[in-house]
């Protein structure tokens, strides 16, 4: 393993637990020839297991430290390495070489669950996406209505993908470990939206509703939507927005 000491400030733990890895690797089920966008590859020990099984890898990592760990990787399996330097969410759509491309990374703690948000939103770009997170964050992802976990994250996720929470991972696999569970979240994307909606509208409705989680729609969205709107879409003004489906936040965004 690399000597590279892990940045807090990039939100960085290194995985090394050989059992982990290779549970991650037979989640994204790699196939040669086949192309993977790798983001926050760190040292590299990930990107080695897919290379390995003969996948080509465009890796996205702003660490550069770790750049010429990766670019030495790249010459010992023949070049299928490809490795772009900067932020993941702006080089995102540069980096992508092709559509239809799977995407995979254990995610910084820091970013991770406003990169998952964006992410979901490029989905006519990618065919499966396979992230390590915080337990907790992938408990949101992977929620549903009506639990004190459902909100913007939980919501944006279920609009765009299937989500599949696959297994847990103990701080002890990571250098250094962190405070707190991990947890690898699968994600599918859905041929279309489950809704049709205008997703900057909708985003602004999520941040408002959820920041304030405990108060009555009617209270939160006055000036925004009449209670007679709500009841017309069969929502009930008395309601909190954690009740709320995908569909419902959907209709409420589309009547803005």
């Amino acid at each position: 393993m690399s000597q590279i000491r892990a940045a807090k400030h990039l939100g960085q733990h290194f995985l090394h637990e050989r059992g982990v890895i290779d549970r991650i690797v037979a989640a994204i089920s790699p196939k040669a020839g086949e192309h993977i966008v790798e983001i926050g590859p760190g040292t590299g020990v990930l990107t080695r297991a897919l290379l390995q099984a003969g996948a080509h890898v465009t890796a996205i990592e702003i660490d550069e430290r770790c750049w010429p760990v990766l670019e030495d990787m790249s010459t010992q399996f023949d070049n299928r390495l490809s490795i772009h330097k900067g932020d993941a969410l702006q080089a995102f759509g540069k980096a992508v070489p092709v559509a239809g491309l799977k995407v995979v990374g254990n995610l910084p703690y820091n970013v991770g669950t406003e990169m998952v948000a964006q992410l979901v939103q490029m989905t006519p770009t990618t065919a499966e996406m396979t992230f390590m997170l915080q337990k907790e964050v992938v408990e949101r992802i992977c929620a549903v209505p009506d639990t004190r976990d459902w909100g913007r994250l939980g919501v944006l996720c279920d609009l765009y993908c299937n989500r599949q929470d696959l297994f847990d991972v103990s701080p002890g696999a990571f250098t250094p470990p962190p405070k707190v569970m991990s947890s690898v979240v699968r994600l599918t994307p859905l041929p279309a939206m489950r809704e049709a909606v205008d997703i900057r509208k909708l985003d602004t409705l999520l941040r408002l509703v959820f920041t304030q989680r405990r108060k009555m729609l009617r209270s939160v969205l006055k000036g925004h939507i009449t209670e007679a709107t709500m009841e017309s879409l069969g929502i009930t003004p008395t309601d909190r927005a954690e009740v709320l489906t995908t569909a419902q936040f959907c209709a409420l965004a589309n009547s803005l």
